[in-house]
């Protein structure tokens, strides 16, 4: 399944999503509002939602004296990638973590913590900047981004819905409003919202780190990296939005939550395991 039929699935389960909310909220105007909404977010989200998650990141854009031995690395790998050199932005935090952003290759973004250069040898940032390219390259960052400001609106329209049903604002009878109703949906939706982002963010992880593995030349450059990120992550959480984790290279707030049912992304000693039988040749 392409790159683009995955993003049609995803924006129509996430819409789908946002009018059930609508419509539970406020019965036939509620679905029409949600469905006005959906519209907007969706394309919002298309245009803009690389920008919004680099300001909620503060990440400010490196240039190449900044850091010539990123630029050089990347530009190099962008070549074999057969893709256009992503510009590269600095976030300001000491978790060490990356990911990709932008809605196509002409556009992308990778983004990575000050936390990350400070940890990893030149050959393991390799790695991790092959993976990023990897996301770019299969195209997987639209997806990505998308599905993490459409969620973070989910979660935000369904807190609304639980006052809402509460106090009974804007509910009316006639119209089908039922706050026992609503108040299930406010809890469910979220759960729906996280279970497609886990769908879709382990396969394209796992895509990503074969490609990765095979633009940086050594699966073992990533394989190490991202025990050492696994490890410093959850010692060291990023600050940030939870509905962001499926864009990280590691789950990046796993220091502050046990381990869920709903993770983005696969476990690491899996992905390791996948890199360390490619670098043996199985």
């Amino acid at each position: 399944m392409t790159s683009q039929i995955k993003t049609v699935l995803l924006l129509g389960l996430l819409t789908g999503l946002l009018m059930m909310l609508g419509g539970a909220m406020g019965g036939r105007a509620g679905l029409v509002l949600a469905f006005g909404f959906a519209m907007v977010m969706n394309v919002g989200s298309y245009w803009y939602s690389d920008k919004i998650v680099l300001k909620m990141y503060k990440a400010q854009e490196l240039s190449p004296g900044d850091a010539p031995h990123i630029h050089r690395v990347v530009e190099e790998m962008a070549q074999a990638a057969g893709i256009p050199k992503p510009r590269i932005f600095l976030i300001p935090q000491d978790s060490p973590n990356a990911f990709a952003t932008g809605r196509n290759p002409e556009n992308a973004v990778v983004a990575v913590t000050r936390g990350i250069v400070n940890i990893l040898s030149p050959d393991e940032l390799k790695g991790v900047l092959a993976h990023e390219l990897g996301h770019i390259a299969n195209r997987d960052i639209l997806i990505q981004t998308v599905a993490a400001v459409l969620a973070g609106a989910i979660v935000f329209i369904a807190n609304m819905l639980q006052w809402t049903a509460i106090f009974g604002f804007g509910n009316d009878d006639e119209e089908g409003g039922n706050p026992i109703a609503a108040l299930a949906m406010a809890f469910l939706a979220p759960i729906a919202a996280g279970l497609i982002q886990m769908a879709i963010s382990r396969s394209r992880e796992y895509l990503a780190d074969d490609t990765g593995a095979r633009l940086a030349g050594n699966p073992l450059h990533l394989a190490g990296a991202l025990g050492k990120l696994d490890s410093a992550s959850k010692q060291v959480p990023m600050e940030g939005s939870p509905a962001t984790e499926n864009m990280f290279i590691v789950a990046p707030f796993s220091g502050k939550r046990a381990a869920s049912l709903f993770a983005t992304h696969p476990p690491i000693e899996d992905r390791i395991a996948r890199l360390r039988a490619m670098a043996e040749g199985r």
